[in-house]
C-alpha cells in the first residue's frame, strides 16, 4: 500500500476543481531545491515547477511558477508586468502571504488571492511536477490542468 499523502489545502484546492493528480512523497533537503526533488523522484529538473512568492516595489505579493532548472529575471518581470521592479520576498514574508512554508509552497490554495504568473515554455510540457503544499510532497498533474485552475498570465522571464 503506497503510503497516505497529506491533505493540505493544495491538495483540497485541486479536489475542488477535480483535477487529476499524482501524489510523490520524497526526503525532503534543506536547500535542496528542485535539483534535490527531481533526483528523488528520477525526473528532469526541467519538469519540477517551484512557485516563488516576489513582490513589486509596492510590496504587492505575487506568485511566479518557473523550471527548477531555471531562474527568473526580476528585470524582465518587472518590464512585463509594467512596475519598476520585483524581488523575492524574503522567507518569512513569503510564508506570511502564500499560507505556506518556503519549501512546500503550492502555488494552489495560496492563503492570500494573488496574481499568478507563469513561464510560457511550462505550458509545453507534456507533465509537471509541482509543490503539493508541503516540504517533501510533489503532485504530478498535466500543465492544461494547471492553466484551468490558476488561469496564469504567461511570461517569458526564465534566464
Amino acid at each position: 500500500m503506497a503510503p497516505k499523502h497529506p491533505v493540505t489545502l493544495a491538495i483540497r484546492a485541486l479536489r475542488a476543481a477535480n483535477v487529476a493528480f499524482v501524489p510523490h512523497l520524497y526526503p525532503w533537503e534543506p536547500h535542496g531545491g528542485t535539483a534535490a526533488s527531481a533526483r528523488a523522484l528520477g525526473v528532469d529538473e526541467h519538469r519540477v515547477i517551484k512557485t516563488l512568492i516576489f513582490e513589486n516595489e509596492r510590496q504587492s505579493p505575487l506568485c511566479i511558477l518557473m523550471h527548477g532548472d531555471r531562474e527568473v529575471s526580476t528585470k524582465n518581470l518587472a518590464r512585463q508586468l509594467g512596475c519598476k521592479e520585483t524581488a523575492p520576498c524574503r522567507p518569512e514574508v513569503a510564508d506570511r502571504h502564500s499560507g505556506y512554508q518556503v519549501g512546500g509552497t503550492s502555488p494552489f490554495g495560496l492563503r492570500r488571492a494573488m496574481p499568478v504568473y507563469l513561464q510560457q515554455t511550462i505550458a509545453a510540457l507534456p507533465v509537471l511536477y509541482i509543490n503539493g503544499g508541503a516540504r517533501g510532497f510533489l503532485v504530478e498533474l498535466a500543465p492544461a490542468e494547471l492553466l484551468r485552475v490558476l488561469a496564469p498570465t504567461l511570461v517569458d522571464v526564465a534566464i
